[in-house]
């Protein structure tokens, strides 16, 4: 008898079974609501603690003194996090990989983190796309674990009549397998590790079935997933959002439905995360077709998950006991030999910072390659910004994601268009060179030059710098924007390996040379719709 059909799972998956713990859920999520308060200060240093506690007798621990750390312990927060501070210095992963992870990968036993690590998330950190190994603990899966729940607790307290737990949750994942690079170690795609974990006494709150959520081709997964979901109970879906939207075209198409709400009028709330929204938010109204479903804001990455969306302030609140050690870095520092380190303690609203993790994963003081902004800080809610490699400044422009994010929303509500998906670096020609933007639309704009001049006027609205570099005549030119055909960037991703899960769309390229390899590759497929040069009209052919 397999796990799903096991006694256990059919008992638990009953109706009444199901009723009864939705209640005792809902019931509790209000409690919860009611009593919850902030503390993050003191939260945030009793976390620095307990990792340290754990972790003291791991290689990582010895070379760092954290016995010497932990004395500080009683004294106050401030002394504490600055005792660690000063004996723990800052590290991206490819310094953390040199100097502790690599040699005795995959092997890590009392590394950085004490016992073994049963899993490795494999992630493309950068936009030349190599491969990250990240840790994954036992209590790091517990986190996850359990900041998924404060989310749908939230959730379920703000929406008091909801039934996520009489339906199912789907749990859209990518398409990587588990290797298994030495005994008793697996590694792939962080989604197909938390497939695996999921307890008997889930599966029949959850979808899709294991055989399925390993899949290995992303195209074959999908179509089977679409007709597989079609006549389920879906209460709740989740991924990132290009991946969700390619998911409910397929399935309004196979369906012959015009709206989403129409194959599951049992949804309640698609959960979204990993790269900003707003650009995707007409799309999804349009395609999900009831207000009823709610759009819920997550924050995880393979290091650890940070934040969810807080419903009644539509921001990121920061999750302040869930194993992780928050510290931050101004963005502007980064370049810096020792930049300063602030944390919850003394962290400022409205600063640009890059987000640095400790976890119980063994991932110390480790630069993620995010940027956020605190919005408040009693409670710790937070916007997300970008990323640390996501900036464009190849002629002092200073661009971030955000900034380029906002004004693709703001230029799509301005001509009628949803975008899909962008990508955005430098041509590096003549005196000056110019910006390329690549964009696909799911309804395109009613003019593209129109939807150029707004993402132009917005971005000049939004940095002072850019606005500076477009004096014109004497600056840079308006940037060139190509449309490219529906399923253009998933074709290229598909032509990388880098289909479904976490793998997302590089945003942004300083070096032009990625940037280039699109333009090329879009070219190559007769992907192009529709050019218009820097500065000028469309080109005759339609192609650069």
């Amino acid at each position: 008898m397999s796990r799903a059909s096991s006694p256990l799972s059919w008992i638990v998956g009953l109706p009444p079974i199901k009723r009864a713990v939705n209640r005792a859920i809902r019931t509790a999520a209000r409690v919860s609501r009611s009593s919850r308060s902030s503390q993050a200060r003191a939260a945030q240093a009793g976390q620095l603690a307990r990792l340290l506690t754990r972790a003291r007798a791991t290689k990582f621990g010895r070379d760092h003194r954290f016995d010497r750390i932990l004395r500080e312990a009683d004294a106050s927060p401030d002394r504490f996090v600055d005792a660690f501070q000063r004996s723990v210095p800052l590290r991206s992963y490819e310094q953390l990989w040199d100097d502790y992870l690599a040699g005795p990968y995959p092997t890590l036993r009392d590394v950085t983190w004490p016992g073994l690590i049963p899993y490795f998330a494999l992630t493309s950190g950068t936009t030349q796309g190599t491969t990250k190994y990240i840790p994954v603990s036992r209590e790091m899966l517990a986190s996850n674990r359990a900041a998924a729940w404060s989310m749908v607790r939230s959730f379920m307290a703000s929406r008091p009549d909801s039934r996520i737990f009489e339906g199912k949750i789907f749990f859209l994942g990518g398409s990587t397998d588990l290797e298994t690079p030495a005994p008793g170690i697996r590694q792939g795609d962080l989604s197909a590790i938390a497939s695996l974990e999921v307890s008997e006494v889930l599966r029949p709150y959850t979808f899709p079935p294991v055989d399925l959520a390993h899949e290995t081709d992303w195209d074959r997964k999908l179509s089977t997933l679409v007709d597989r979901s079609r006549s389920e109970p879906i209460t709740l879906i989740s991924g990132v959002p290009s991946w969700l939207l390619m998911f409910f075209e397929r399935l309004l198409e196979r369906s012959g439905a015009q709206r989403v709400a129409e194959v599951w009028p049992t949804l309640e709330v698609v959960v979204h995360g990993g790269v900003k929204f707003d650009p995707y938010r007409p799309a999804f109204d349009r395609i999900l077709g009831s207000d009823r479903i709610a759009l819920q804001e997550t924050y995880p990455c393979s290091e650890g998950f940070i934040a969810y969306g807080d419903q009644a302030t539509g921001l990121l609140r920061l999750l302040e006991r869930n194993g992780l050690f928050f510290e931050f870095v101004p963005v502007d520092e980064l370049d810096r030999p020792n930049p300063s380190r602030h944390w919850v303690g003394n962290a400022q609203v409205g600063v640009n910072y890059a987000i640095v993790l400790s976890t119980c994963a063994g991932m110390w003081a480790h630069l993620v390659g995010d940027t956020v902004r605190f919005e408040s800080l009693d409670p710790p809610l937070l916007s997300f910004t970008g990323r640390t490699k996501y900036t464009l400044s190849a002629f002092g422009e200073h661009l971030i994601s955000e900034e380029i994010e906002a004004a693709m929303a703001v230029a799509a509500g301005q001509s009628g268009a949803s975008v899909q998906e962008w990508h955005a670096g430098p041509v590096f020609e003549g005196a000056l060179g110019h910006h390329h933007f690549l964009v696909e639309f799911s309804t395109p704009p009613t003019s593209l030059d129109a939807f150029r001049s707004a993402l132009d006027a917005d971005l000049s609205r939004r940095n002072a710098d850019y606005a500076a570099h477009r004096v014109e005549g004497v600056g840079l030119p308006i940037p060139a924007l190509c449309s490219v055909r529906p399923g253009a960037f998933t074709d290229w991703m598909r032509s990388r390996g880098k289909l479904g899960g976490q793998h997302k769309v590089p945003r942004m390229d300083g070096s032009g040379q990625l940037t280039a390899e699109l333009a090329g590759f879009f070219r190559d497929a007769g992907a192009v719709l529709d050019d218009r040069r820097a500065g000028g009209a469309s080109s005759p052919s339609g192609t650069a």
